[in-house]
């Protein structure tokens, strides 16, 4: 896409994002804009046909095998790739246009695809995941909800199970106009209130642009 472009989009997405929040659903502006690219993949700029490079190296040094769960799937990267190293892989969005969508790119794995809301998950997930993976969704949730919903994810973890966070890091007191909006540091570690933290680095993708850094950051639940 031209920089002209990526501006239009990014115009277009931050509409539809003041919009839900003055609404009564601040999330609503993910199916607004899934379901308005018509298939088009590069109207979905956190999607690029591959899973995000934090999870690929980190997974690396896991031994695969065991229920993985992951949180606002988008169009499947992340899911695909567990999927594809061996994990049996259930990925759910709050929109049902990209959970369509996906299910159809990735038809030929053996994923299970849920329309779910973060804020309102089945009880019997509770304690049942041997791996929670979330990347960028957080970031991209308003600060009123953003608490509420990273207090879903430490309860969803079984006994030796993992989770996994990938996102956007505040490196500055400046205002961001979100979404997505960076994560404070103090923010990242109440993620896995609770959990054993293992891991936490701050770094840049290899094609990020100059001064972005993100984050990865992995808890256990003791057995």
């Amino acid at each position: 896409m031209s920089e002209e472009e990526i501006a239009e989009l990014r115009s277009r997405i931050l509409s539809m994002a003041r919009k839900a929040e003055t609404g009564k659903d601040p999330l609503g502006w993910f199916e607004d804009l899934y379901e308005s690219s018509n298939g088009n993949e590069s109207m979905i700029p956190w999607s690029n046909g591959e899973a995000h490079q934090f999870l690929i190296e980190w997974m690396r040094s896991v031994s695969p095998g065991g229920k993985a769960l992951v949180v606002g799937s988008g169009l499947g990267e992340d899911a695909a790739h567990l999927a594809k190293i061996g994990w049996d892989v259930t990925a759910f969005d709050i929109s049902p246009t990209a959970i369509e969508w996906s299910s159809k790119i990735y038809g030929d794995l053996n994923i299970h695809w849920r329309v779910e809301n973060l804020l309102n998950l089945p009880d019997e997930w509770v304690g049942h995941w041997d791996l929670v993976v979330e990347v960028h969704i957080l970031q991209a949730i308003p600060e009123g909800i953003r608490n509420s919903a990273s207090k879903k994810l430490a309860p969803l973890l079984a006994p030796g199970g993992k989770l996994i966070c990938i996102g956007r890091y505040e490196s500055s007191n400046e205002y961001s106009e979100g979404p997505p909006w960076p994560l404070a540091e103090s923010f990242i570690h109440s993620i896995g209130e609770g959990l054993n933290q293992t891991h936490f680095e701050v770094k840049s993708r290899d094609h990020d642009e100059a001064g972005l850094l993100r984050y990865i950051s992995v808890w256990d639940r003791q057995v």
